[in-house]
């Protein structure tokens, strides 16, 4: 699905260039293509999530079809969203690569993954990841139950348009009552058609749920991004050892671990004084490019740390804020329904009363 968006400039970087366009067309692909890059550019970063490609955790009354008109909508507010909270973030808003998917025509990015696993975890950035899975956990149960709750819902409320339909038949053969029961009957079926507005605005809410659901997956990808930070360090040290042994091992001419190396000095004979001094210095050399390395290393992951605790804990701030709205909200929204239910069936008392 093609769906078309605004471009507004991130900042003043575009004046002297070719003009902005009013708008442009972009595939969920594409956003999807943007956000892999931001979190490869940006690994500290908590970075906003997409809508869902396709229908989940809907009640049945809902359309699941991708091509639905009403879902079609509901994901393009999804993705505004998605740019609105990549703009007002303190490191991606600046993005260049951010800017030209708002106002270049042709936007070229590519995704990265790695898989690895580092023998001294963080224990912070394990936690967070493990809160990350039981926050997607319970976030698709909520989902869940509600989705059941909707059905439900939908059903009580139509099995009201019954009364109506009944009343409404009564009423035909009753001389003295037959106004009360049709107004009642009014009041009825009124109340039965009030579910597809209510499930409407339900489903906003859930939207909103379903954003959490998914800021789960950026929370679990920065800590993997901190693993591969600390497994690159880590196989930075274990080379650096693995260097300075086998310097230790040339100086003195002992083999401490079995290796190809020391097996072949066995069958063909020590190596000559030249040969073993010009490996001790090239293997100096390798020492201190290895040293300078583990340096670097340990800066980027102390760098990373960093960066990436501020921004988790911009994201909790953030999330403890939306969640808490979202779910006053969805609250005030039940109740509100539950005391029109009640005026609902406190008028049709007043139209029997009538009667």
């Amino acid at each position: 699905i093609q769906q078309d968006y605004t471009a507004l400039p991130v900042d003043a970087a575009s004046e002297g260039t070719n003009p902005v366009p009013d708008s442009l067309w972009r595939r969920y692909s594409e956003f999807e293509l943007l956000r892999n890059y931001l979190l490869v550019t940006y690994p500290f970063a908590v970075v906003p999530p997409l809508p869902e490609k396709r229908a989940e955790f809907v009640w049945h009354k809902l359309s699941a079809d991708n091509m639905d008109p009403d879902f079609v909508e509901r994901r393009r507010v999804g993705l505004e969203n998605f740019l609105l909270r990549v703009a007002s973030h303190p490191a991606l808003s600046s993005d260049k690569i951010f800017y030209l998917f708002l106002t270049e025509a042709d936007s070229r990015l590519k995704a990265l993954n790695a898989t690895f696993r580092v023998k001294n975890p963080d224990k912070r950035f394990v936690e967070m990841k493990h809160y990350g899975d039981e926050l997607q956990s319970v976030i698709s149960q909520l989902l869940r139950v509600r989705a059941r709750a909707a059905d439900r819902l939908y059903g009580v409320y139509k099995v009201h348009g019954n009364y109506g339909r009944v009343f409404s038949e009564w009423s035909a053969i009753e001389k003295e009552m037959g106004d009360g029961l049709q107004s009642a009957g009014h009041h009825m079926d009124a109340y039965a058609a009030s579910v597809d507005d209510i499930l409407e605005e339900e489903e906003h809410y859930a939207d909103q749920l379903k954003e959490y659901l998914f800021y789960s997956d950026a929370l679990r990808t920065v800590c993997r991004k901190h693993e591969l930070t600390q497994y690159e360090l880590e196989m930075a040290v274990q080379d650096l050892t693995s260097k300075k042994q086998q310097r230790e091992e040339l100086a003195t001419g002992t083999i401490r671990t079995f290796s190809l190396k020391g097996m072949t000095s066995k069958l063909f004979g020590q190596e000559t004084p030249e040969q073993r001094e010009a490996k001790l210095k090239m293997l100096e050399t390798q020492i201190e490019e290895g040293e300078e390395l583990v340096k670097e290393r340990n800066s980027e992951c102390d760098e990373f740390v960093k960066s990436a605790w501020v921004d988790i804990e911009r994201f909790k701030e953030q999330k403890d804020h939306d969640l808490r709205e979202s779910l006053i909200s969805y609250a005030i929204m039940q109740i509100s329904m539950c005391k029109k239910g009640i005026q609902v069936w406190n008028n049709a008392k007043e139209c029997f009363n009538k009667m």
